[in-house]
């Protein structure tokens, strides 16, 4: 009968200790996902008046891969992002696919609780947001 129970609380004891470290890393990629939201919408917003162009009457941004990227890491400094994930980056496929859409995709590593010592290097996660000016009369 002891065993039984030891069997149990063991059992009871792992599936908490899963959900706890898969809590966590939800919560962890909506924390991610709100920074690419935000490091997205300033790098669409990020246009000069210059860089205005209008196809059939209608107004649109036009932005660079090369701007994207560099308006989303200056949005990270700016709100200590560096300081909140450990191995934070803008990835590779940060930029814009067709010149007036901005998608940010943001890494980093994260520990979750209890089972840290399994992955001492963290799990790696991925945020990806897309973003667009829009421009009215």
């Amino acid at each position: 009968m002891a065993v039984l129970i030891i069997g149990f609380v063991m059992l009871a004891l792992l599936v908490s200790t899963v959900v706890m470290a898969a809590s966590s890393l939800y919560i962890e990629h909506k924390k991610l996902l709100s920074l690419a939201d935000g490091a997205s919408v300033a790098a669409a917003d990020s246009y000069t008046l210059g860089q205005v162009e209008t196809k059939g009457g209608t107004p649109s941004a036009v932005l660079s891969g090369e701007r994207v990227r560099s308006v989303a890491g200056d949005y990270l400094n700016r709100n200590g992002a560096f300081g909140r994930f450990e191995g934070l980056a803008v990835t590779a496929a940060t930029g814009t696919p067709d010149g007036s859409t901005a998608v940010v995709v943001l890494s980093a590593a994260v520990h979750p609780p209890v089972v840290n010592f399994l992955v001492p290097d963290g799990i790696r996660i991925e945020a990806a947001s897309t973003a667009r000016s829009r421009l009215t009369r």
